[in-house]
Protein backbone atom coordinates (compact mmCIF):
# COMPACT_ATOMS: atom_id res chain seq x y z
CA UNK A 1 0.00 0.00 0.00
CA UNK A 2 3.10 2.38 0.02
CA UNK A 3 3.00 4.88 -2.88
CA UNK A 4 5.74 5.46 -5.66
CA UNK A 5 9.00 3.34 -4.93
CA UNK A 6 10.94 4.29 -7.97
CA UNK A 7 14.13 4.67 -6.10
CA UNK A 8 14.00 0.76 -5.02
CA UNK A 9 12.70 -0.33 -8.13
CA UNK A 10 15.32 1.30 -9.84
CA UNK A 11 17.98 -0.27 -7.59
CA UNK A 12 16.78 -3.53 -7.67
CA UNK A 13 16.32 -3.99 -11.21
CA UNK A 14 20.02 -2.56 -12.25
CA UNK A 15 21.33 -4.87 -9.33
CA UNK A 16 19.49 -7.94 -11.57
CA UNK A 17 21.47 -7.07 -14.50
CA UNK A 18 24.38 -6.99 -12.44
CA UNK A 19 25.11 -3.57 -13.95
CA UNK A 20 27.00 -0.42 -11.85
CA UNK A 21 25.64 2.72 -11.38
CA UNK A 22 28.17 3.95 -14.13
CA UNK A 23 26.50 1.45 -16.59
CA UNK A 24 23.37 2.33 -16.48
CA UNK A 25 24.38 6.04 -16.47
CA UNK A 26 26.07 5.35 -19.39
CA UNK A 27 23.27 3.77 -21.08
CA UNK A 28 20.58 6.68 -19.82
CA UNK A 29 22.89 9.43 -21.40
CA UNK A 30 22.78 10.83 -17.49
CA UNK A 31 25.84 11.47 -14.98
CA UNK A 32 26.69 8.47 -12.10
CA UNK A 33 25.57 11.01 -9.36
CA UNK A 34 22.01 11.52 -10.95
CA UNK A 35 21.37 7.86 -10.95
CA UNK A 36 23.04 7.66 -7.26
CA UNK A 37 20.64 10.25 -6.49
CA UNK A 38 17.51 8.64 -8.29
CA UNK A 39 18.54 5.22 -5.74
CA UNK A 40 18.39 7.08 -2.94
CA UNK A 41 15.19 9.16 -3.55
CA UNK A 42 17.01 12.79 -3.42
CA UNK A 43 15.60 13.34 -7.05
CA UNK A 44 14.15 11.61 -10.14
CA UNK A 45 14.41 11.22 -13.50
CA UNK A 46 13.05 13.39 -15.93
CA UNK A 47 9.40 12.47 -17.28
CA UNK A 48 10.66 11.78 -20.74
CA UNK A 49 13.29 9.37 -19.40
CA UNK A 50 10.84 7.35 -17.64
CA UNK A 51 9.75 5.51 -20.95
CA UNK A 52 13.63 4.32 -21.35
CA UNK A 53 14.08 3.42 -17.77
CA UNK A 54 10.91 1.20 -18.12
CA UNK A 55 11.83 -0.50 -21.81
CA UNK A 56 15.62 -1.03 -20.52
CA UNK A 57 14.78 -3.01 -17.70
CA UNK A 58 11.71 -4.83 -19.37
CA UNK A 59 8.88 -3.27 -17.36
CA UNK A 60 6.12 -0.89 -17.50
CA UNK A 61 5.81 2.56 -16.40
CA UNK A 62 4.08 1.27 -13.41
CA UNK A 63 6.23 -1.80 -12.19
CA UNK A 64 9.19 1.28 -12.50
CA UNK A 65 7.68 3.83 -10.08
CA UNK A 66 6.73 1.16 -7.78
CA UNK A 67 2.81 1.79 -7.74
CA UNK A 68 0.39 -0.57 -7.01
CA UNK A 69 -2.91 0.18 -8.55
CA UNK A 70 -4.56 -2.95 -7.19
CA UNK A 71 -4.46 -4.17 -3.57
CA UNK A 72 -4.62 -8.11 -2.67
CA UNK A 73 -7.90 -9.05 -1.37
CA UNK A 74 -6.24 -9.93 2.09
CA UNK A 75 -4.90 -6.18 2.05
CA UNK A 76 -8.90 -4.86 1.29
CA UNK A 77 -10.19 -7.45 4.44
CA UNK A 78 -7.61 -5.90 6.72
CA UNK A 79 -8.71 -2.66 5.62
CA UNK A 80 -11.97 -3.11 6.02
CA UNK A 81 -12.04 -3.91 9.40
CA UNK A 82 -9.55 -1.49 10.13
CA UNK A 83 -12.12 1.22 8.77
CA UNK A 84 -15.00 -0.53 10.68
CA UNK A 85 -13.36 0.12 13.71
CA UNK A 86 -12.58 3.83 12.80
CA UNK A 87 -16.46 4.66 12.25
CA UNK A 88 -17.25 3.23 15.95
CA UNK A 89 -14.13 5.22 17.33
CA UNK A 90 -12.69 7.85 15.29
CA UNK A 91 -14.09 11.28 13.71
CA UNK A 92 -16.53 10.93 11.14
CA UNK A 93 -15.03 13.17 8.51
CA UNK A 94 -11.79 11.68 9.39
CA UNK A 95 -12.34 8.13 8.66
CA UNK A 96 -14.42 9.77 5.37
CA UNK A 97 -11.42 11.29 4.11
CA UNK A 98 -9.25 8.58 4.71
CA UNK A 99 -11.63 6.50 2.75
CA UNK A 100 -11.69 9.03 -0.35
CA UNK A 101 -7.45 9.37 -0.22
CA UNK A 102 -7.83 5.36 -0.32
CA UNK A 103 -10.26 5.00 -3.22
CA UNK A 104 -8.38 7.73 -4.99
CA UNK A 105 -5.42 6.20 -4.86
CA UNK A 106 -7.00 2.52 -5.81
CA UNK A 107 -9.44 4.21 -8.27
CA UNK A 108 -8.84 0.86 -10.53
CA UNK A 109 -8.92 -1.64 -7.73
CA UNK A 110 -13.04 -2.69 -7.87
CA UNK A 111 -13.10 -5.34 -5.11
CA UNK A 112 -11.73 -2.52 -3.17
CA UNK A 113 -14.44 0.00 -4.12
CA UNK A 114 -16.84 -2.33 -3.25
CA UNK A 115 -15.82 -2.84 0.37
CA UNK A 116 -15.59 0.97 0.49
CA UNK A 117 -18.84 1.62 -0.97
CA UNK A 118 -20.40 -1.21 1.62
CA UNK A 119 -18.29 0.25 4.51
CA UNK A 120 -20.44 4.06 3.46
CA UNK A 121 -23.61 2.00 4.16
CA UNK A 122 -22.97 -0.45 6.60
CA UNK A 123 -21.09 2.11 9.07
CA UNK A 124 -21.69 5.77 7.86
CA UNK A 125 -25.34 5.85 7.35
CA UNK A 126 -26.80 2.98 9.41
CA UNK A 127 -24.42 3.03 12.15
CA UNK A 128 -23.09 6.87 12.95
CA UNK A 129 -25.02 8.71 15.24
CA UNK A 130 -26.29 12.67 14.82
CA UNK A 131 -26.53 12.48 11.19
CA UNK A 132 -29.11 14.59 9.59
CA UNK A 133 -31.03 12.98 6.52
CA UNK A 134 -28.96 15.45 4.03
CA UNK A 135 -25.82 14.10 5.42
CA UNK A 136 -26.81 10.49 4.78
CA UNK A 137 -27.92 11.09 1.84
CA UNK A 138 -24.56 12.53 0.62
CA UNK A 139 -22.94 9.18 1.94
CA UNK A 140 -25.11 7.17 -0.04
CA UNK A 141 -24.69 8.83 -3.35
CA UNK A 142 -20.90 8.58 -2.49
CA UNK A 143 -21.22 4.64 -2.14
CA UNK A 144 -23.59 4.79 -5.40
CA UNK A 145 -20.95 6.50 -7.31
CA UNK A 146 -18.53 3.86 -6.20
CA UNK A 147 -20.70 1.13 -7.42
CA UNK A 148 -22.18 2.71 -10.62
CA UNK A 149 -17.85 2.77 -11.57
CA UNK A 150 -17.75 -1.40 -11.27
CA UNK A 151 -20.66 -1.38 -13.19
CA UNK A 152 -18.88 0.88 -16.08
CA UNK A 153 -15.62 -0.67 -16.08
CA UNK A 154 -15.32 -3.81 -14.33
CA UNK A 155 -14.59 -6.70 -16.59
CA UNK A 156 -15.84 -9.00 -13.74
CA UNK A 157 -19.72 -10.57 -14.82
CA UNK A 158 -20.37 -11.36 -11.24
CA UNK A 159 -18.98 -7.65 -10.03
CA UNK A 160 -20.86 -6.24 -12.21
CA UNK A 161 -24.14 -8.01 -11.49
CA UNK A 162 -23.74 -7.60 -7.75
CA UNK A 163 -23.32 -4.28 -7.55
CA UNK A 164 -26.38 -3.70 -9.64
CA UNK A 165 -28.42 -4.75 -6.80
CA UNK A 166 -25.92 -2.40 -4.57
CA UNK A 167 -27.26 0.33 -7.06
CA UNK A 168 -30.52 -0.10 -6.27
CA UNK A 169 -30.18 -0.34 -2.83
CA UNK A 170 -28.71 3.42 -2.78
CA UNK A 171 -32.02 4.67 -4.90
CA UNK A 172 -34.21 3.07 -2.04
CA UNK A 173 -32.06 4.61 0.21
CA UNK A 174 -32.37 8.03 -1.50
CA UNK A 175 -35.91 7.68 -1.79
CA UNK A 176 -36.52 6.82 -5.34
CA UNK A 177 -38.01 3.75 -5.75
CA UNK A 178 -39.05 4.85 -9.76
CA UNK A 179 -35.31 4.75 -10.62
CA UNK A 180 -35.32 0.83 -9.06
CA UNK A 181 -38.33 -0.02 -11.27
CA UNK A 182 -36.28 1.29 -14.31
CA UNK A 183 -33.71 -0.91 -13.25
CA UNK A 184 -35.22 -3.81 -13.04
CA UNK A 185 -38.39 -3.88 -14.97
CA UNK A 186 -38.85 -6.29 -17.71
CA UNK A 187 -35.14 -7.88 -16.53
CA UNK A 188 -36.58 -10.72 -14.02
CA UNK A 189 -33.74 -13.20 -13.71
CA UNK A 190 -34.60 -16.91 -13.57
CA UNK A 191 -31.76 -18.80 -12.11
CA UNK A 192 -32.28 -22.54 -12.70
CA UNK A 193 -29.47 -24.53 -11.50
CA UNK A 194 -28.25 -24.82 -14.72
CA UNK A 195 -24.51 -24.67 -14.21
CA UNK A 196 -24.89 -26.70 -11.17
CA UNK A 197 -26.51 -29.75 -12.43
CA UNK A 198 -24.09 -29.66 -15.87
CA UNK A 199 -20.98 -29.92 -13.38
CA UNK A 200 -23.22 -32.16 -11.52
CA UNK A 201 -23.29 -34.30 -14.34
CA UNK A 202 -19.74 -33.60 -15.52
CA UNK A 203 -18.22 -35.11 -12.16
CA UNK A 204 -20.53 -37.81 -12.21
CA UNK A 205 -19.34 -38.85 -15.99
CA UNK A 206 -16.04 -38.33 -14.64
CA UNK A 207 -16.26 -40.78 -12.02
CA UNK A 208 -16.25 -38.23 -8.98
CA UNK A 209 -20.22 -38.89 -7.08
CA UNK A 210 -18.84 -37.64 -4.14
CA UNK A 211 -17.91 -33.99 -6.21
CA UNK A 212 -21.53 -34.82 -8.07
CA UNK A 213 -23.27 -34.98 -5.08
CA UNK A 214 -21.19 -31.93 -2.93
CA UNK A 215 -22.34 -29.65 -5.86
CA UNK A 216 -25.84 -30.36 -5.99
CA UNK A 217 -26.31 -29.89 -2.49
CA UNK A 218 -24.55 -26.53 -2.30
CA UNK A 219 -27.49 -26.37 -4.92
CA UNK A 220 -30.22 -27.01 -2.56
CA UNK A 221 -28.81 -25.30 0.27
CA UNK A 222 -28.51 -22.43 -1.67
CA UNK A 223 -31.75 -22.30 -2.57
CA UNK A 224 -33.18 -23.28 0.83
CA UNK A 225 -31.18 -19.53 2.17
CA UNK A 226 -32.70 -17.63 -0.75
CA UNK A 227 -36.54 -18.93 -0.54
CA UNK A 228 -36.58 -18.25 3.34
CA UNK A 229 -34.60 -15.10 3.55
CA UNK A 230 -37.09 -13.78 0.70
CA UNK A 231 -39.84 -15.07 3.15
CA UNK A 232 -40.08 -11.94 5.64
CA UNK A 233 -40.88 -9.41 2.93
CA UNK A 234 -43.31 -10.99 1.10
CA UNK A 235 -44.90 -11.62 5.00
CA UNK A 236 -44.92 -8.16 5.40
CA UNK A 237 -47.21 -7.32 2.45
CA UNK A 238 -49.49 -9.98 3.75
CA UNK A 239 -50.57 -7.81 6.69
CA UNK A 240 -53.39 -6.67 5.48
CA UNK A 241 -55.13 -10.48 4.68
CA UNK A 242 -55.21 -12.10 8.37
CA UNK A 243 -55.78 -15.79 6.78
CA UNK A 244 -53.16 -15.21 4.01
CA UNK A 245 -50.91 -13.99 6.50
CA UNK A 246 -51.26 -17.14 8.43
CA UNK A 247 -51.46 -19.18 5.65
CA UNK A 248 -47.58 -18.37 4.74
CA UNK A 249 -46.44 -18.24 8.25
CA UNK A 250 -47.53 -22.16 8.73
CA UNK A 251 -45.77 -22.94 5.14
CA UNK A 252 -42.62 -21.61 6.44
CA UNK A 253 -42.66 -23.26 9.41
CA UNK A 254 -43.40 -26.82 7.58
CA UNK A 255 -40.34 -26.08 5.19
CA UNK A 256 -38.26 -24.69 7.81
CA UNK A 257 -38.84 -28.02 9.90
CA UNK A 258 -38.65 -29.77 7.46
CA UNK A 259 -34.99 -28.68 6.19
CA UNK A 260 -33.88 -27.95 9.76
CA UNK A 261 -33.29 -24.47 8.91
CA UNK A 262 -33.43 -22.94 12.74
CA UNK A 263 -30.13 -24.99 12.99
CA UNK A 264 -28.71 -24.38 9.45
CA UNK A 265 -29.18 -20.85 8.83
CA UNK A 266 -30.07 -19.26 12.33
CA UNK A 267 -29.47 -15.50 11.53
CA UNK A 268 -31.36 -16.09 8.21
CA UNK A 269 -34.11 -16.95 10.20
CA UNK A 270 -34.54 -14.75 12.69
CA UNK A 271 -35.96 -11.68 10.67
CA UNK A 272 -38.87 -14.18 9.44
CA UNK A 273 -40.17 -14.31 13.09
CA UNK A 274 -39.80 -10.79 14.41
CA UNK A 275 -42.20 -10.19 11.40
CA UNK A 276 -44.25 -13.23 11.97
CA UNK A 277 -44.99 -11.82 15.82
CA UNK A 278 -45.40 -8.32 14.52
CA UNK A 279 -48.07 -9.53 11.84
CA UNK A 280 -50.10 -11.98 14.30
CA UNK A 281 -50.27 -9.29 17.20
CA UNK A 282 -51.80 -6.36 14.73
CA UNK A 283 -54.23 -9.53 14.50
CA UNK A 284 -54.54 -9.89 17.97
CA UNK A 285 -53.39 -13.25 18.08
CA UNK A 286 -50.90 -12.70 21.31
CA UNK A 287 -50.66 -16.33 21.86
CA UNK A 288 -48.90 -17.40 17.98
CA UNK A 289 -47.03 -14.06 18.41
CA UNK A 290 -45.50 -15.28 21.83
CA UNK A 291 -44.81 -18.45 20.07
CA UNK A 292 -43.13 -16.48 17.47
CA UNK A 293 -40.99 -14.74 19.81
CA UNK A 294 -40.13 -17.89 21.63
CA UNK A 295 -38.52 -19.67 18.63
CA UNK A 296 -36.29 -16.37 18.36
CA UNK A 297 -35.34 -16.40 21.92
CA UNK A 298 -34.22 -20.10 21.13
CA UNK A 299 -32.40 -19.62 18.34
CA UNK A 300 -30.34 -16.68 19.64
CA UNK A 301 -29.09 -19.56 22.23
CA UNK A 302 -26.88 -20.75 19.35
CA UNK A 303 -26.27 -18.13 17.67
CA UNK A 304 -22.75 -17.66 17.76
CA UNK A 305 -20.14 -17.96 17.09
CA UNK A 306 -21.81 -16.59 13.46
CA UNK A 307 -22.12 -18.66 10.53
CA UNK A 308 -24.00 -21.44 8.51
CA UNK A 309 -24.09 -24.90 9.76
CA UNK A 310 -24.08 -28.62 7.98
CA UNK A 311 -26.33 -31.60 9.64
CA UNK A 312 -26.84 -35.26 8.70
CA UNK A 313 -28.94 -34.38 5.14
CA UNK A 314 -26.06 -31.56 3.82
CA UNK A 315 -22.72 -33.10 5.22
CA UNK A 316 -21.07 -32.05 1.77
CA UNK A 317 -21.94 -27.87 1.78
CA UNK A 318 -19.15 -25.97 1.51
CA UNK A 319 -18.88 -23.49 4.84
CA UNK A 320 -17.02 -20.78 3.83
CA UNK A 321 -14.83 -18.93 6.24
CA UNK A 322 -16.08 -14.97 6.19
CA UNK A 323 -12.40 -13.84 5.22
CA UNK A 324 -12.98 -16.44 2.18
CA UNK A 325 -16.19 -15.07 1.29
CA UNK A 326 -16.79 -13.36 -1.77
CA UNK A 327 -16.39 -9.34 -1.59
CA UNK A 328 -19.57 -7.72 -0.73
CA UNK A 329 -21.00 -10.50 1.55
CA UNK A 330 -17.82 -11.68 3.13
CA UNK A 331 -18.20 -8.75 6.11
CA UNK A 332 -21.01 -7.98 9.06
CA UNK A 333 -22.34 -4.61 8.93
CA UNK A 334 -21.49 -4.84 12.33
CA UNK A 335 -18.86 -6.15 14.85
CA UNK A 336 -19.57 -9.50 16.88
CA UNK A 337 -20.68 -7.24 20.14
CA UNK A 338 -22.69 -4.76 18.25
CA UNK A 339 -24.24 -7.57 16.41
CA UNK A 340 -24.93 -9.31 20.15
CA UNK A 341 -26.62 -5.85 20.94
CA UNK A 342 -29.01 -5.81 17.67
CA UNK A 343 -30.22 -9.30 18.60
CA UNK A 344 -31.34 -7.99 21.68
CA UNK A 345 -32.52 -4.27 20.77
CA UNK A 346 -34.10 -5.82 17.57
CA UNK A 347 -36.80 -7.92 19.72
CA UNK A 348 -36.74 -5.26 22.78
CA UNK A 349 -36.78 -2.01 21.21
CA UNK A 350 -38.93 -3.20 18.49
CA UNK A 351 -42.19 -0.86 18.66
CA UNK A 352 -44.64 -3.29 17.09
CA UNK A 353 -43.99 -5.37 20.38
CA UNK A 354 -44.75 -2.56 22.41
CA UNK A 355 -48.14 -4.08 24.01
CA UNK A 356 -46.06 -7.33 25.51
CA UNK A 357 -44.17 -5.45 27.69
CA UNK A 358 -46.07 -6.16 30.13
CA UNK A 359 -46.77 -9.54 29.51
CA UNK A 360 -45.21 -12.29 31.91
CA UNK A 361 -44.14 -14.52 29.54
CA UNK A 362 -42.37 -11.77 27.47
CA UNK A 363 -40.54 -10.45 29.97
CA UNK A 364 -39.07 -13.80 30.68
CA UNK A 365 -37.75 -14.46 27.06
CA UNK A 366 -36.08 -11.00 27.13
CA UNK A 367 -34.41 -12.14 30.41
CA UNK A 368 -33.23 -15.38 28.78
CA UNK A 369 -32.17 -13.65 25.77
CA UNK A 370 -29.92 -11.19 27.84
CA UNK A 371 -28.38 -13.92 29.38
CA UNK A 372 -27.97 -16.05 26.21
CA UNK A 373 -26.38 -12.95 23.90
CA UNK A 374 -24.99 -10.11 25.97
CA UNK A 375 -23.65 -12.37 29.14
CA UNK A 376 -21.64 -14.02 26.68
CA UNK A 377 -20.23 -12.09 25.05
CA UNK A 378 -16.39 -11.91 24.78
Amino acid sequence: MNGINLARTITTKRKEKQLTQDDLASFMGVTKASVSKWETGQSYPDITLLPHLAAFFNISIDELMGYEPQMTDQDIRKLYKELSIEFTAKPFDEVMGRCREITRKYYSCFNLLLQVGLLYINYGYYTVPDLDDEEKAAIVAEAKELFVRIQTHSDDHELRHLTMHLVATCELLLGKPEEVIALFQGKRHYPPATNEILLSQAYLMAGKVIEAKKELQNSLYDGILEFLSTVPSYLQLCVDDAARFDLVCMRTLQTIDIWKANKLIPAGMMPFYLVAAAGYLAHGAEDKALDMLHIYTEIANDLFPLGLKRDSFFDLVDIIAPDELPFGIAEAPRDENTIRESVVTAFTENPALNSLHENQRFKNMIRRLESAVLRTAK
